[in-house]
């Protein structure tokens, strides 16, 4: 029995999503394909690599105590969520499909007892809300291929932005993107006429009699060769007879105003929350920080909580179990910032292999006990 044939007599249509997605070669020009642009791209990647940097952790929370990584299927399926990629891997993919969609999926395989055994992301050309006479809640995904499955929402991680007029689906980005995208595509190809309109004909020979189109081929190649070659001795001075005139054609300039593309980047790279300094790797310490307090930050509590209500019943969760996503943006900090971290070492703040992180270097064997100065201690003591 397929997929489809489980669910055709309970399903009813909610609603629609048109998803973004990449096809196709060649120049990049506007038909919702946003992922073409190079533009797009350098505004998407810095995000998509810092998500894939987040570390994913199982904790559990047991009467004041706290486990991390207790259960070894969750950290091998965190670790690897299925046989083709990383976590890593699965959380860029799922960064780019929700900075292009504003909407990110992936599927929760399990096992026969209800265990989850892999995560794999899906990418749709639609996707099609769907409730069943119980209320339950579906998604049918047209894939790339043309086929069409469904899934369990409470099967599916979903990862949204712009979470506004629709009631399962964060709102697209086309409408606000589109003016956007015209300007640079019609910019683009005016540099690409540029290009061409520089290799065109800029000198013209008429002559006043008839040639042969061989004397003519003769007679323009001589002209450049005597003129206009840079080692010729009168290169810069040209001279004609009686029968021939010579006219210099000037070309138009096709060239687009360099202030207005730079305002329309600029545009751009505000809307993904972004800047040219995130974008080249020039930040300063701070500026790195408050970009990954504004942009990274609340994705990664986004992960969190869809990992977290997905991968454990709520029994489980009511046993303090979890799902993070940590990250430290100290590993951007200036090395003066990083030694200052040994004051958080000595009070109990940091182990000595998470100051050892930031700084890259290698665990040490009990580095992970947090040690605490001799002249601290609790205030009931």
């Amino acid at each position: 029995m397929g997929l489809l044939d489980r669910f055709r007599n309970k399903l009813i249509t909610v609603t629609k999503y048109k998803m973004i997605v990449d096809e196709g070669n060649g120049f990049y020009s506007w038909n919702g394909n946003l992922y073409h642009s190079d533009i797009v791209r350098a505004a998407i990647r810095p995000k998509a690599q810092a998500i894939g940097k987040l570390v994913g952790k199982h904790i559990r929370r047991i009467e004041g105590k706290i486990q991390v990584n207790p259960e070894p299927y969750m950290r091998f399926l965190l670790e690897e969520p299925n046989p083709y990629m990383t976590g890593q891997m699965l959380q860029e993919k799922l960064a780019v499909q929700l900075e292009l969609n504003n909407n990110a999926f992936a599927y929760i395989d399990r096992d026969e007892n209800d265990y989850p055994i892999g995560i794999y992301p899906i990418t749709a050309y639609a996707t099609e809300a769907l409730q069943d006479n119980k209320g339950e809640l579906y998604l049918k995904f047209t894939l790339r291929n043309g086929k069409i499955v469904v899934f369990r929402y409470r099967d599916i991680i979903h990862l949204r932005k712009d979470f506004n007029t629709n009631e399962i689906f964060g709102d697209s980005p086309i409408e606000a993107l589109t003016s956007l995208m015209e300007i640079v595509n019609t910019t683009d190809q005016g540099i690409i006429k540029a290009i061409k309109n520089s290799n065109i004909v800029k000198w013209l020979l008429i002559f006043k009699q008839t040639l042969r189109p061989e004397d003519l081929e003769k007679q323009a190649k001589q002209f450049v060769k005597t003129y206009l070659d840079v080692e010729s001795e009168t290169v810069g001075v040209a001279a004609t007879d009686a029968k021939t005139d010579a006219i210099q054609v000037e070309p138009k300039d096709y060239v687009p105003n360099a202030a207005q593309m730079d305002r329309t980047i600029k545009r751009i790279y505000a809307f993904f929350n972004t800047n040219e300094k995130i974008v080249h790797g020039t930040y300063t310490e701070d500026e790195w920080i408050s970009y990954y307090e504004s942009s990274i930050e609340p994705i990664a509590l986004q992960l969190s909580g869809e990992y977290t209500r997905k991968l454990f019943t709520r029994r489980e969760r009511g046993f303090g179990n979890e799902i993070i996503f940590e990250s430290s943006n100290l590993t951007f900090a200036s090395m003066k910032t990083k030694l200052n971290l040994v004051q958080y070492v000595d009070r109990g703040i940091m182990t000595p292999n998470e100051v050892r992180a930031i700084l890259h270097y290698a665990p040490i064997d009990g580095g992970d006990v947090p040690v605490r100065r001799l002249d601290t201690r609790p205030i009931d003591e």
